[in-house]
């Protein structure tokens, strides 16, 4: 059994992942900037500081940190948030692995599909495809490129571009359970999503079968707005409007983060299930009757 560091670890993914780790038997350790529990320690990137005790033993980091990219709108400084407490996380983990020589057998980043840019599009994105060119592109560059460092000392990296996060508290399903369903703008832009224990299960995949590289950690069933209003009015039994939230009311409330909504391609789940993951959730049917 393997000793793991997750940083994000009280977030949505990271306590889900805890909970489904600690079930497989193996050890794991949170970096918090309040730590509370027996498995928790403290870190604080402004002081440039982690506590060694956190670090002692490790196998494995697992780097989930960063500012919620749909709490708050883009403002400038907003921006510079959004990156840095991704940024500058990783870069103070590779500062103290170097410095330490800490072994690691692996360091799996989260990253997101956002890295194709915000467009709808024909193409079907593969994790060869170029970077986007918008803000959720740089995002997501600046985001894999932090943990690539540590390719440098000799350390295997994984990098997961993830979709929409289906859960059953929290996150994006809680917020489009309206009492009227109904999609947003065009309808016809793609949602890609994955159902929050086949991510989990991907990230422990990662680490059981040493998968390197960066995968799409997106389901293999593909769905429009339209198409993904209809099957969540259906799976909690409210009404569905088949009228597009208008662009113009998404852009007033939520400027140019409004382009998150409004615009989505499809991405390609091939390579992780090449590589060995089976999918638990294969519907967005079947996901959504198990939440």
């Amino acid at each position: 059994m393997a000793k793991i560091l997750i940083t994000g670890g009280s977030g949505l993914v990271g306590t889900r992942l805890t909970e489904m780790l600690i079930d497989l038997k193996h050890e794991v350790v949170i970096l918090s900037r309040n730590p509370k529990k027996e498995n928790e320690f403290r870190w604080d990137v402004s002081q440039n500081y982690i506590d060694k005790n956190a670090l002692f033993g490790i196998n494995y980091i697992i780097h989930l940190a960063g500012a919620g990219i749909a709490d708050k709108r883009w403002l400038k400084e907003r921006k510079k948030v959004i990156i840095d407490s991704r940024v500058k996380t990783a870069n103070l983990l590779f500062d103290k692995v170097k410095e330490s020589k800490i072994s690691l057998k692996g360091f799996i980043s989260a990253s997101g599909i956002g890295y194709y840019g915000v467009t709808t599009s024909d193409n079907i994105f593969e994790e060869n495809d170029r970077v986007g060119n918008d803000f959720l592109a740089e995002v997501c560059q600046k985001w894999e490129n932090s943990a690539l460092q540590f390719e440098n000392l000799k350390i295997p990296v994984t990098i997961l571009r993830t979709g929409i996060v289906l859960s059953e508290k929290g996150g994006a399903l809680e917020k489009m359970k309206t009492p009227i369903i109904s999609p947003l703008g065009s309808r016809n832009q793609y949602l890609p999503w994955i159902h929050i224990d086949d991510l989990c299960g991907i990230y422990i995949n990662s680490i059981e079968k040493n998968l390197n590289g960066i995968y799409n950690a997106v389901a293999p069933e593909h769905h429009t707005s339209k198409t993904f209003s209809k099957a969540l009015a259906q799976s909690i039994n409210r009404p569905f409007i088949n009228l597009g939230v208008p662009k113009f009311i998404l852009k007033l409330m939520f400027g140019e983060m409004a382009t998150m909504l409004l615009e989505g391609s499809r991405i390609s789940a091939k390579k992780i299930e090449k590589n060995g993951y089976s999918f638990r959730f294969k519907t967005l049917k079947k996901a959504l009757s198990n939440l």
